[in-house]
């Protein structure tokens, strides 16, 4: 148990060595990269990061793995730049980035349902300007969804290191498989776009405009994306885990859509049947349903035990190796979309 403070403060020494060591120069012209931001009952949320340049893939299907390696390490060799005020152009708004070149900003204010695009810039460089866009759900909205990515909606082989390194590395935007029921259900279950979806993942905040692409192209309805920091803070050791970053996405994300009940959809893969049914305990009676894929070898007694509890708690749960008949079982629970 007291092996990862140790390593925790080992690996903050080792960084501040190494920044000392050879420190990164200031740019003087860092840019915004911008993520997609939700609405709360008092505003929206703005999310972006202070980066010295934005690092991008070429979806080329006829690309080689080698290149597509390439450009995707690329992606994860970031200078960030903190202590950076961000400010939004209208509002004037304005927050500083942190250590890694995060920055939140809270737009006050009541805002019609939609996605909303606000111009944020670094201030004092005009030619930083970038629209953030940020989606407020409609009010004729009657349930939420919030969906994992990897192996739920994308075929990634997250349940083996091994096959996710190779293909979250070796894939480009052009070669990655986004599973067509997903595509279908989603679409079914946000009502054609009336309810709001919510993309969960463990990847690194750096893979954002990678998936934006891979969504769009694959038809994905779209909505706010919530990754995982994977830098070394005071607070964070590499990275939090995957169950603690999802859990704390699904309260933040229930928080600000106060009044719906929620779907939630998974794998098997990745413990998402034990982490819904922990979020059910939280949140009890606004989970309606959940849903899980079964990839790989399939669910182990951790997630059987999880689907008959929450069953119990009178949550309707669908689950097998593809989604052809989830609405189905929805509908028969009394599911109302």
């Amino acid at each position: 148990m007291r092996l990862k403070p140790a390593l925790h403060r080992a690996a903050i020494w080792g960084e501040r060595a190494f920044d000392r060591a050879f420190p990164a120069k200031t740019p003087e012209n860092p840019v915004l990269d911008t993520y997609r931001g939700y609405g709360e009952p008092d505003g929206i949320v703005l999310r972006a990061r202070v980066l010295a340049s934005l690092r991008r893939t070429t979806p080329d299907p006829g690309q080689s793995r080698w290149q597509n390696l390439k450009e995707m390490a690329s992606l994860f060799l970031t200078h960030e730049v903190a202590d950076v005020p961000v400010v939004a152009v209208e509002s004037r708004v304005t927050a500083n980035s942190d250590e890694e070149g995060y920055v939140t900003l809270k737009i006050p204010g009541e805002f019609a349902p939609g996605w909303h695009c606000v111009d944020l810039q670094i201030e004092g460089l005009p030619d930083s300007r970038i629209e953030a866009g940020a989606l407020v759900p409609s009010a004729e909205a009657r349930l939420g969804i919030v969906t994992d990515i990897d192996d739920t909606l994308m075929q990634t082989g997250a349940y083996s290191l091994a096959k996710n390194l190779w293909t979250t590395f070796t894939g480009s935007a052009s070669t990655r498989r986004v599973f067509a029921d997903a595509t279908v259900l989603l679409d079914h279950l946000s009502g054609h776009g009336r309810n709001p979806v919510y993309y969960v993942s463990s990847s690194p905040w750096n893979l954002h405009a990678f998936l934006e692409t891979v969504f769009d192209r694959a038809g994905l309805v779209q909505g706010p994306i919530f990754l995982r920091d994977l830098g070394i803070a005071e607070n964070q050791f590499i990275s939090r885990g995957h169950d603690n970053h999802k859990g704390r996405a699904i309260d933040r994300i229930m928080a600000a859509n106060p009044h719906l009940p929620f779907v939630l959809i998974g794998d098997t893969g990745q413990h998402d049947a034990e982490i819904y049914l922990e979020a059910c305990h939280r949140h009890g009676g606004r989970i309606a349903a959940v849903i899980l894929r079964e990839p790989g070898p399939g669910p182990d007694d951790a997630s059987r035990n999880a689907i008959s509890t929450m069953r119990r708690l009178g949550v309707i749960v669908a689950h097998g190796t593809d989604f052809g008949q989830v609405a189905e079982a929805l509908e028969r629970g009394g599911l109302r979309i």
